[in-house]
């Protein structure tokens, strides 16, 4: 039997699939009721379930980040594909072809590796080029950073997705440096690289996307300080000289405030143009390339908008489909 992608399913289909469970949550209606809303998503995109009158012993055996197998049926609400489902439980990761759920980076892998190690190894301050290729040379890293994603629900959230929000933002930085002459260009380079580096500790991405315990005792931020102390020591090995105390804070700097606020995680706010630069590359990687995949991936052909994105807090516009 063919599977059924969610990109092909329509009103009124009947539907008995293996989907992965990006987000799951058990919410209450009006009258106090228990129902599930469950994201499935394959590699065509993703749509949601939902399940009526459940109670917290019905759902306990599966969470986000695991397979599940769906018995329901598609029906249009407002104007939106959904699946109302009568059953659902945990499959197992290890019967399942993985490329059947992965969306892939817009470029091929290896391609994107060479775009990286091209960058960083054109550097023209020696002791961050040096500390660069301490990374580069690291080849048990290199190899976990080809199957990285940035994320496990939003943006980049496929393997591949690091490298590839990364070498988007190292060529972003290229084409923007003339209009920056105060930014630091080798620094900015270095701070991109290395600001997401710790999410190859932060999460296991063997079969499903799950965070390790390092990952969920230190978070990311904390892992890439201590990857750069420990290759900043390598350095001081390989040189015989210590590595500039300065360039070593302001990597640092980059990493723990690149989320740019208080609320959304940063230990501390930027406090350096290239801390700055840094925060707003990257946002701006993150959620344009999170709309593009959220209005490229939504199954509801015939709608103009999107279904409202709680983590967003708003539709978006799909205007006229250009098929």
């Amino acid at each position: 039997m063919a599977r059924q992608f969610v990109n092909e399913l329509r009103d009124g289909d009947a539907i008995e699939e293996v989907y992965f469970l990006a987000d799951k949550q058990l919410r209450a209606n009006r009258n106090a009721n228990l129902y599930l809303l469950a994201q499935l998503r394959d590699k065509s995109g993703q749509i949601s379930g939902l399940m009526w009158n459940v109670n917290e012993d019905m759902v306990a055996g599966f969470n986000s980040g695991d397979f599940v197998k769906i018995r329901g049926k598609v029906h249009v609400h407002q104007g939106n594909l959904q699946v109302i489902v009568t059953h659902i439980h945990k499959h197992p990761a290890d019967t399942v072809d993985l490329a059947l759920f992965e969306e892939a980076p817009s470029e091929d892998v290896e391609r994107l590796m060479t775009k990286l190690r091209d960058i960083l190894l054109s550097i023209e301050d020696p002791s961050i080029r040096t500390l660069m290729e301490c990374f580069l040379i690291d080849e048990e890293l290199m190899r976990d950073l080809t199957i990285a994603a940035a994320g496990v629900k939003a943006h980049h959230a496929y393997r591949g997705g690091l490298v590839e929000h990364i070498v988007n933002m190292l060529e972003t930085a290229q084409q923007i440096d003339h209009l920056y002459p105060d930014v630091d260009n080798n620094l900015l380079l270095a701070g991109i690289f290395l600001h997401d580096i710790g999410k190859v500790r932060e999460m296991s991405f063997e079969n499903s996307f799950v965070y390790t315990d390092e990952g969920q005792l230190l978070g990311h931020m904390c892992i890439g300080v201590e990857m750069v102390t420990e290759k900043v020591a390598e350095v001081e090995r390989l040189t015989g000289e210590p590595f500039p105390r300065e360039t070593a804070l302001r990597i640092k700097h980059m990493i723990i405030s690149h989320h740019g606020t208080y609320e959304f995680g940063s230990a501390r706010l930027p406090m350096t143009p290239e801390a700055i630069a840094l925060h707003h590359l990257d946002n701006l990687d993150a959620k344009v390339h999170e709309f593009s995949r959220t209005i490229d991936n939504d199954p509801n052909k015939d709608s103009h908008w999107t279904p409202f994105i709680t983590r967003i807090d708003r539709k978006l516009f799909k205007g006229q489909r250009k098929d």
